[in-house]
């Protein structure tokens, strides 16, 4: 007999979890892993901020704060909006919630339903999908073109825009890809929805910081007046305080007191050691961020250098996020020493798991076959040594 909710098999599970169990398994065997699926920074947070979460502790802050956030952290949050972004929000524009995943969450509980169709560009994150389909609605995958950052394909979303669209969802700079849209992508898109009051925009900027070749535009600094749009931030991956758990949206004042409403049920409020903490670093001294930055870029060409040297690959070069999202298609319908066929990239990303200890994530997860995410959010030496057993293994393979 049946008893769970139907929502939750609406859900499938994290597939970079699972991975991750995987990889710990063979780590319990005693076999090496070399771990390019981490989806965080691999630096400690910043020592400024550490000092203030003890601070934090050892000086009474730790009880139970408002449910959308301590009104020193939005005040911070607001000159952060305005210092990084150029964007103006009062303070009952702000909410804080218990990281980005978490406020993505509550925004798509408080606006999407049954009937609601919601458009996602492929690849997307794997959580998106989830987020949108436990409250009833329907998500819309709409294509987009690897050689141009994985920008939309704007003929599949002028066809996928229905009577039923109710949100739109973009992720730029992008988890899987690290593609960055261009600031023409970013307006094409507003232009689509602008006699449509009744479709949200999401502006997933997790990744803000985190751009290489251009300056990185929030997508509500492109129509400052439109309610319409709402900007999802986090302090994880700009400031190494991924377990720190705060992330924080701006936008309409109707939503944002939904979502505060929402929480107040729900997780009560996000930690409050971690909130004063965060206070510390929007607003402290900001080196640490281009330091990551530079040295995520360094990583990044270390990693296309080593994917130029592999037979058959292919991959564009992202612009932004840690992520490069090579194309191993040519390889699926190849068979192992087993003579057991790789028919996706998932048999894939498991064969390379198993011959070599690499754990990476598979695109079928993203929503894009054949392709395999690769994260360099770790040091050059992993970096060296994983594309190289990734390239002798690769070699193995029987066509």
């Amino acid at each position: 007999m049946e008893f769970l909710s139907n929502r939750v098999n609406r859900i499938q599970p994290s597939a970079t979890l699972e991975m991750t169990s995987k990889a710990a398994e063979l780590k319990r065997k005693n076999l090496p892993v070399f771990n390019m699926s981490v989806g965080e920074p691999d630096f400690p947070t910043p020592s400024h901020i550490q000092a203030a979460g003890i601070f934090a502790i050892q000086n009474g802050h730790t009880r139970y704060t408002p449910g959308g956030g301590t009104r020193d952290l939005k005040v911070a949050i607001q000159k952060k909006l305005k210092r990084d972004n150029q964007l103006d929000y009062a303070l009952d524009e702000i909410v804080v919630s218990c990281g980005g995943k978490h406020s993505l969450y509550n925004a798509c509980q408080v606006l999407f339903q049954k009937n609601d169709e919601v458009i996602v560009f492929s690849p997307y994150w794997v959580s998106f999908p989830d987020f949108i389909s436990v409250t009833g609605a329907k998500p819309v995958f709409v294509k987009t073109n690897k050689k141009e950052q994985f920008e939309p394909d704007f003929i599949d979303l002028e066809k996928k825009i229905t009577k039923h669209t109710k949100g739109i969802i973009i992720n730029s700079p992008s988890n899987p890809t690290g593609g960055v849209w261009s600031n023409q992508a970013i307006k094409r898109v507003l232009d689509l929805c602008k006699d449509r009051k009744d479709i949200w925009i999401f502006s997933d900027e997790c990744y803000e910081q985190l751009t290489y070749n251009v300056p990185f535009k929030s997508i509500a600094s492109f129509e400052p007046n439109n309610k319409n749009i709402l900007t999802f931030q986090s302090c994880s991956k700009t400031y190494a305080m991924t377990g720190w758990r705060i992330g924080y949206i701006g936008g309409n004042k109707k939503v944002i007191q939904a979502i505060a409403k929402l929480q107040g049920q729900s997780t009560s409020c996000p930690n409050s050691i971690a909130q004063y903490a965060a206070i510390e670093a929007l607003t402290g001294n900001q080196a640490c961020v281009k330091d990551m930055k530079n040295i995520f870029l360094k990583r990044r060409d270390l990693i296309l250098s080593y994917i130029k040297k592999i037979d058959n690959l292919e991959c564009e070069i992202p612009n932004g996020a840690f992520y490069v999202f090579p194309d191993f298609s040519y390889y699926l319908g190849s068979k192992d020493k087993d003579n057991n066929i790789l028919q996706t990239a998932s048999d894939l990303s498991l064969y390379l798991l198993n011959d070599t200890g690499v754990v990476t994530v598979s695109g079928d997860s993203f929503g894009a076959p054949g392709h395999i995410r690769l994260s360099y959010a770790t040091s050059d030496e992993l970096i060296g040594n994983a594309l190289r057993l990734i390239k002798l293994s690769l070699k193995k393979l029987i066509f």
